[in-house]
């Protein structure tokens, strides 16, 4: 088997329960869901984080995340909305390094949710750190 688990899934060398099968992305229902329906997709193609993540993938990743989400609210599953998540690195949350976009329907109070405080940064501090990354994008030429 795969070391990567996603990759041996996607050869089929491990079991999953599969949601949609597309030439370059998979997805699948996850292990160990935070909320009923739970599922992620993933590029057929193993890329460990974004930065190794081809961007044709990387649309095609979301790309179906959007047309499953969509689907998800005309399924028998109660769904109030979708949240779209992914982890890119140890310090993100990322536990298994094969990129990787969880689909997770929420309902009213079901208990999911993001335990951060906001931040209230002044304007300087802002235009800051955008001209930071700004700079750092356009070192990248994107």
């Amino acid at each position: 088997m795969s070391e990567c688990i996603f990759c041996a899934i996607v050869a089929g060398d491990a079991p999953a329960s599969i949601v949609l099968d597309e030439p370059d992305v998979l997805a699948f229902m996850d292990i160990r869901p935070f909320t009923p329906g739970h599922l992620l997709v993933v590029p057929k193609r193993h890329a460990s984080g974004l930065a190794q993540l081809d961007p044709d993938d990387g649309a095609k990743v979301f790309a179906a995340g959007q047309r499953i989400a969509t689907a998800m609210r005309s399924s028998d599953l109660p769904i109030d909305g979708v949240n779209l998540f992914l982890a890119d690195g140890v310090a993100a949350g990322q536990e298994v390094f094969h990129v990787h976009l969880h689909l997770v329907p929420r309902t009213s109070g079901d208990g999911f949710g993001i335990r951060a405080r906001a931040q209230t940064p002044n304007r300087t501090v802002l235009d800051g750190t955008a001209d930071a990354l700004r700079a750092a994008v356009e070192s990248f030429g994107a």
